[in-house]
């Protein structure tokens, strides 16, 4: 095995990990892992994410389901309006130039991130639906699948901010049903691609095992690690991995500009400053784990 190799595999690990603490986050890693250490090219390296994080949400479901932490009826409605939209979007990207899609990849990420940082709403005193609303779940569940299949992001830092805030469900629901949503769509975005993309399948079965076994690394870290603690450290590294990719398509001599970089740099130092300051602001509140047991 290369260096390169291992170094993807090793890597992918991160990948499982990210499925099994938030719900998502897969995506995000497994795109740039490919393009940047496997030296894949873009719309195939979106394809095989979609195969790995599909595959790998699909397992990671599975310990969730046994702390009843997942919503079957919403997660299946969401996952099967989201196929459709992710199936469109992956034929769909056939007819788009690769840098398009990396740099509307980058923008999900830095999208994402922001939502990420800034955490979501709770929605005090309102009791907790155990189904959400049949007409919102496949209306979102359509928009953030045409996300997916068009750029191989957006999937469960989509799915769980719109399960939390569509109808409050908790942060350990959200995460578990998410996995099931993730899993349809991916599966139904690769289909969408794989009329136009070939997939390196020795490569892509090789980071998927790896990302399974992070996964289950995920798993047992669930509940250990504060969820406010752990989303805001992911968070800002989603930033970070945003801009770099971001940055990979500008002009060569643009993206060699210090002047480039220094701005970003103050700019990065200015919004974690602010970020900072606002959490301050805002009233103490304890910090939820991921995987904490929930009564229904």
């Amino acid at each position: 095995m290369t260096t390169t190799l291992l170094l993807t595999i090793a890597l992918a690990v991160v990948i499982g990990v990210s499925l099994g603490l938030l719900g998502g986050g897969g995506s995000i890693l497994a795109v740039p892992l490919l393009v940047y250490v496997a030296d894949l090219p873009a719309k195939e390296a979106i394809a095989t994410s979609l195969l790995v994080v599909g595959a790998t949400s699909a397992v990671g479901v599975l310990p969730h389901a046994r702390a009843n932490r997942v919503r079957w009826r919403t997660g299946l409605i969401f996952g099967f309006a989201g196929m459709t939209g992710a199936y469109a979007g992956g034929r769909f990207a056939e007819f788009i130039p690769a840098a398009f899609l990396l740099t509307g990849f980058a923008i999900m990420m830095l999208a994402t991130a922001i939502a990420m940082i800034r955490g979501r709403r709770r929605a005090e005193g309102k009791p907790v639906p155990h189904e959400l609303p049949v007409f919102r779940v496949i209306l979102d569940g359509i928009v953030v699948g045409l996300v997916t299949g068009l750029v191989g992001a957006g999937g469960g830092f989509l799915v769980v901010p719109a399960l939390a805030l569509l109808g409050g469900l908790p942060m350990p629901v959200a995460v578990g049903t998410s996995l099931v949503v993730i899993a349809m769509k991916s599966f139904a975005g690769l289909a969408g691609y794989l009329s136009s993309v070939s997939i390196n399948w020795g490569l892509a079965v090789a980071v998927t095992a790896a990302a399974i076994v992070g996964s289950f690394a995920g798993g047992r870290l669930a509940g250990k690690i504060p969820a406010d603690v752990l989303r805001k450290a992911f968070g800002w590294f989603v930033v970070v991995m945003g801009v770099f990719v971001l940055a990979q398509q500008l002009p060569t001599g643009l993206r060699t500009n210090p002047l480039l970089w220094t701005g970003v740099g103050v700019a990065g130092a200015i919004a974690a400053a602010v970020t900072v300051l606002l959490a301050r602001r805002k009233p103490a509140r304890p910090s939820e784990p991921v995987g904490s047991s929930l009564r229904h």
